[in-house]
């Protein structure tokens, strides 16, 4: 188990880490992407010069995490617009790319709007992709905001649940600037108790089978000098049991209209960890992640994902022999369960943080009244 104490600023490596750009060379443009399967052994970009390219990359979850997604989907339909491919097609196949992270779809369809109202408008194509474009940018810097904000509200709340402070804090896969266009979703609100000297400890859930924890989440805290612990999945109940955790803080995927939270795979035991042992249980994500177009839990699409990550192990710079291109860990045949997410209900939520604010207890009624209140907001 990988143990690391806070630093000091002395460490000058950066803390911000460019996860998607979008760039505009001689031979035209493209999108920049961050490949997070080579992390953390090398910081490898990819070129994206169409949509294609970016729904391989989100599928390969080279792109990944819900803020992100809907950032570079936004960016996949203005590329395929700027460089003259069709943009309905390309927002149909970028929007299925990852059917349960709803930001995804949501960042799409905001582009091919504004791409369909320009052209309808002024039938140019150019000025159509244009808009597109500003589409998405707007979208990135509203995310960035969006980070921001989440990380004081959620603060503010961490310490109205633990006055005592020195917060220990369990957080599961990876919610950092990795998966935003600012510093993240759950992963910002530890950082934000980091920065105020109010973070003890961030256990870090491996997160498996893809270990987007130790890759990515440890990758990000050593990079900010946070004290942090990396664990097993399967070791946090000894913690909870142990008196060690004083807050689990997670994101999500997707919420549903009841405030049900579809959130990566293994977030729903801690969930029940977390109630059991009476220690708060907090989601933090955009208020686009709210879909209302989702009534429950039940209904929340939970994609399913390649047996090959589970029965086989890969690491950058390793050599392979599986047949998912990856080191086997079990036996040739073996089946996998292997689905992407799990489900919490909202009665096992504490709080949902958003940009627009906390809803405590988390409900129907409250999160249709979020929404409301965003929407007369944005249109003002």
């Amino acid at each position: 188990m990988a143990d690391q104490d806070a630093h000091s600023g002395e460490d000058k490596r950066p803390t911000e880490i460019p996860a998607l750009r979008w760039e505009e060379p001689p031979e035209g443009p493209v999108l920049v992407l961050l490949d997070q399967t080579r992390l953390p052994a090398e910081e490898v970009e990819l070129v994206c010069t169409d949509a294609s390219a970016l729904v391989e990359a989100i599928r390969s979850l080279s792109v990944r995490g819900a803020p992100l997604l809907g950032i570079a989907g936004a960016y996949g339909v203005a590329l395929a617009a700027v460089r003259g491919f069709d943009v309905e097609e390309a927002a149909a196949s970028l929007a299925g790319a990852r059917p349960t992270a709803v930001n995804l779809a949501v960042g799409v369809r905001r582009a091919r709007d504004a791409h369909q109202e320009a052209l309808a408008r002024t039938g140019d194509t150019r000025q159509a992709a244009a808009a597109a474009l500003a589409a998405a940018r707007t979208l990135h810097r509203e995310d960035a905001e969006a980070s921001a904000r989440m990380a004081a509200h959620g603060l503010a709340l961490l310490d109205e649940l633990l006055p005592a402070g020195g917060h220990r804090v369990l957080t599961h896969c990876n919610t950092g600037a990795l998966v935003s266009g600012g510093e993240g979703t759950a992963f910002a609100v530890a950082l934000a108790a980091h920065r105020s000297g109010r973070l003890r400890r961030l256990w870090v859930d491996e997160t498996r089978p893809l270990l987007q924890g130790a890759r990515l989440t440890a990758y990000e805290a050593a990079r900010n000098g946070m004290a942090y612990t990396l664990l097993t999945d399967n070791a946090a109940g000894s913690l909870f049991a142990a008196g060690e955790v004083d807050a689990v803080i997670i994101g999500a995927d997707r919420i549903a209209a009841d405030g049900s939270v579809a959130n990566k795979v293994g977030s729903y035991p801690l969930a029940v960890l977390a109630r059991y042992h009476h220690v708060p249980f907090i989601v933090v994500a955009p208020v686009t992640t709210v879909d209302p177009d989702t009534a429950d839990g039940a209904s929340i699409e939970v994609e399913q994902r390649p047996g090959h990550e589970v029965t086989e192990v890969t690491a950058p710079q390793v050599p392979v022999a599986g047949a998912g291109g990856g080191i086997p860990v079990a036996p040739l045949g073996t089946q996998a369960y292997n689905p992407a997410f799990d489900v919490t209900p909202p009665e096992l939520v504490t709080a949902i943080v958003t940009e627009e604010g906390v809803i405590s207890p988390v409900t129907a009624e409250a999160l249709a009244e979020l929404r409301a209140g965003s929407r007369r907001e944005a249109i003002g």
